[in-house]
């Protein structure tokens, strides 16, 4: 009976039960079939919509353009103005009394016929530049310099064209005066004139404003995007200024769209249509359309049909989104404990009970919560007796046999001639003797290991044959840092026996408080070490770190920076770091980074 009971309950009944119910499945293929053939609907006859409008806006811009391809076609074709203008070229010169005026009027002849020509639909500006330098051009000098036209970049490649070629240029900013406010940029028509034997004579180049263009797009494209794109992919004709002669695709950088003739730019889709220049090939208008604002009319058609169905989802949406909430709460509020557990926090319970398996696995989280704040209490108490353990075992490490060489040495220099640096020399080997003995204290202050420090030198200066000097320079502040204790004393052994090796030397040591802790440089101008020996001592520091205490036994001489490392590392944590140099022929440096001690110790 129990067990039918929890079967009943199960939380994979309940799901299942809901959602036969809401009937979600259906209504959901049903509504995706529906939009998905709507939706190539729209966009079929917003692309036929944005194309045929470009068309005519082709045709109008097209006319623009031809009218400055038949001006140029007039100025070549015209016999009485190229005779006029092939004579001066040639030469000729003006005889008579009237010559002054037959110059006069033939010159006259050539600007009227420029000036009627120029004002075929809309405005043009046409210049002629004689290969004498001779000008002629319907705009007023002091607006325009003609002669500047044969620094241009484009007009070195005039020299290829031939007959009626033109050259387009688009997007060149605009060289007369009046017009740069209005229409800062212009599109630009070049021809040659040559003479029978193709040698060139002259040149023809004829302007259009480009706000004459932008005005075409304003007027039948209102809402859209329109811009003129030359052959190269720049842009020569755009409501924003900023964008003229910028490549198309890296002003918008196009991303194929999921459909085709839609484009991704940013966030937003856009219908991308495009129709070449019948007036210049491989010109074309582009019109980019926002998507939404395409279809927004032609969706209307479709809104009534969609709306009962989308009521419809949105009801069974709702009932099942209610009931999925409800049953799988205790399922979130597992998951947010469980989140709150990873950040640390194992004093929470989630106090779900109940017949199904969500009952029971929140009774069973529970429960293993429990069992694992227990477990943490045990090895917390377990670590610290090891940690206590390991302190004072390496603590214990000081070699007998190097503290008898002293005695040794000691008494056979008492026995030689009593003196008074015999009796400092025993009074510094009781000091050390009497620390290395006092091993309840597990740290010092840096001030008490420094004086060690002095002490342990001066009976090391005793074996040697040339003495080693000591130069500490700390900061006032540093003396007060606990430290634990013999952790100097290795490093001063390393370097007096293999840095000097009976040899006169100098030991720097100076400390620094700073705002992570107390930072100790230990150097000394010995031989140094090779890079082989550096890189296996570095290999053994970063080993110690990681690995904790070395099982070996040794004494003072042996610790060695190894267990200086894992001493450290357990007395201040991973916080600690150890950094050597070393060179041959120019000693060696220690660095030390020491953290500031956690709540329960001494702050550095």
């Amino acid at each position: 009976m129990k067990h039918s009971s929890e079967r009943f309950f199960s939380f994979r009944n309940k799901l299942i039960a809901t959602s036969i119910a809401c009937l979600l499945i259906p209504v959901f293929i049903s509504l995706t079939v529906f939009n998905y053939v709507t939706r190539d609907t729209v966009r079929e006859q917003a692309s036929t919509s944005a194309e045929e409008l470009l068309k005519l806006v082709e045709n109008n811009v097209s006319n623009q353009l031809m009218n400055m391809s038949n001006v140029a076609n007039f100025i070549q074709v015209d016999s009485e103005m190229n005779t006029i203008m092939k004579a001066r070229v040639s030469g000729k010169v003006y005889e008579g009394p009237d010559a002054e005026y037959k110059e006069f009027s033939e010159r006259k002849r050539i600007i009227s016929k420029l000036d009627n020509i120029a004002i075929i639909g809309e405005k043009l500006f046409v210049t002629i530049l004689l290969s004498n330098g001779e000008v002629f051009t319907t705009i007023d000098k002091h607006e325009y310099d003609p002669r500047q036209l044969i620094r241009e970049p484009w007009f070195g490649s005039m020299q290829e064209l031939t007959g009626f070629e033109s050259l387009w240029i688009g997007a060149n900013p605009t060289p007369i005066v009046s017009g740069q406010k209005s229409s800062p940029y212009q599109v630009t028509l070049a021809r040659t004139l040559r003479f029978a034997t193709s040698e060139i004579y002259g040149y023809v180049v004829v302007f259009l404003y480009e706000e004459q263009i932008n005005r075409i797009f304003k007027q039948l494209a209102s809402g859209r995007e329109v811009m003129l794109v030359n052959k190269d992919g720049k842009i020569v004709s755009h409501e924003n200024a900023s964008l003229m002669g910028a490549m198309f695709t890296e002003a918008y950088e196009p991303k194929e769209g999921k459909d085709p003739g839609l484009v991704q730019i940013g966030d937003q889709e856009y219908l991308l249509s495009e129709v070449g220049l019948s007036a210049i090939p491989n010109w074309r208008l582009v019109s980019l359309t926002p998507y939404k604002e395409a279809i927004s009319k032609i969706n209307s058609t479709f809104n009534t049909v969609l709306l009962f169905q989308a009521a419809a989802f949105i009801v069974f949406l709702s009932i099942l989104v209610y009931l999925l909430q409800k049953f799988t709460l205790p399922l979130m509020k597992l998951g947010r404990l469980a989140s709150r557990v990873q950040e640390g926090n194992l004093e929470m319970r989630s106090n779900i009970r109940g017949k199904d398996e969500i009952g029971r696995l929140g009774m069973s989280f529970d429960q293993m919560l429990d069992r694992i704040v227990e477990m943490i209490k045990n090895m917390t108490v377990e670590q610290q007796r090891k940690r206590k353990a390991e302190l004072a075992m390496l603590q214990a490490q000081i070699n007998p046999h190097f503290l008898f060489n002293v005695l040794n040495s000691i008494r056979m220099k008492v026995l030689r001639s009593g003196d008074k640096e015999s009796s400092d020399m025993i009074s510094s080997l009781s000091k050390l003797m009497r620390m290395t003995i006092d091993s309840h204290k597990e740290t010092i202050t840096l001030h008490e290991e420094l004086e060690i420090v002095i002490d342990f030198v001066k009976l090391m200066n005793m074996r040697q044959r040339e003495k080693v000097l000591l130069d500490i320079r700390t900061a006032a502040e540093a003396h007060l840092v606990q430290v634990p204790r013999f952790f100097l004393q290795p490093m001063i052994e390393n370097a007096i026996i293999h840095g000097f090796d009976q040899k006169a030397g100098l030991i720097k040591i100076d400390a620094e408080v700073g705002q992570s802790g107390l930072t100790l440089r230990l150097e000394d101008n010995g031989r140094g070490m090779e890079k082989e020996k550096l890189a296996a001592i570095r290999e053994e520091i970063s080993g110690a770190s990681r690995q904790g205490p070395d099982k070996r036994t040794g004494g003072l001489s042996r610790i060695g920076i190894r267990n200086v490392v894992e001493r450290m590392t357990m007395t201040f944590g991973e916080g600690f770091r150890m950094d050597i140099e070393s060179e041959i022929g120019c000693g060696t440096r220690i660095e030390m980074q020491i953290p500031r001690r956690e709540a329960g110790g001494s702050d550095v």
